[in-house]
């Protein structure tokens, strides 16, 4: 069986490769409907259909390539129903800086899934 830490790194992973290919859509399974999200410049972005928007004009950028999220830490509520995620992140387009940061995760589980309830990401460079 597969530990709750384990299934949110695995969720996460899943999330990159979406981010990676460009795909919103395929995105909102990953969020709790009432997501909130801070930026890493501190622009909050609060339900899922507003992140996913925010996604889509990121994607449509030619110049964009992906954020990626490297997981340092999950730990979890003693009833397993909630988790803090904390790691590294790195946000790359063709032919501009590098943006790099810390981010903290909430997530939750809901009907046997683990969504991300919020985000805070802090831009460090």
């Amino acid at each position: 069986m597969t530990s709750a830490a384990d299934a949110v790194r695995a969720r996460r992973k899943l999330t990159n490769r979406l981010i990676a290919a460009h795909d919103a859509g395929r995105l909102r399974p990953f969020l709790h409907p009432e997501i909130t999200l801070i930026t890493g410049d501190g622009t909050v972005i609060a339900g899922a259909s507003a992140v996913l928007e925010a996604f889509a004009a990121q994607f449509a950028d030619p110049a964009f390539v992906t954020y990626e999220r490297t997981t340092a830490s999950v730990d979890l509520d003693q009833d397993g129903a909630r988790a803090a995620e904390a790691g590294r992140w790195i946000a790359t387009w063709r032919d501009a800086p590098t943006l790099t940061g810390t981010y903290l995760a909430a997530w939750r589980k809901v009907t046997g899934q683990w969504v991300i309830e919020s985000e805070l990401y802090v831009t460090l460079s």
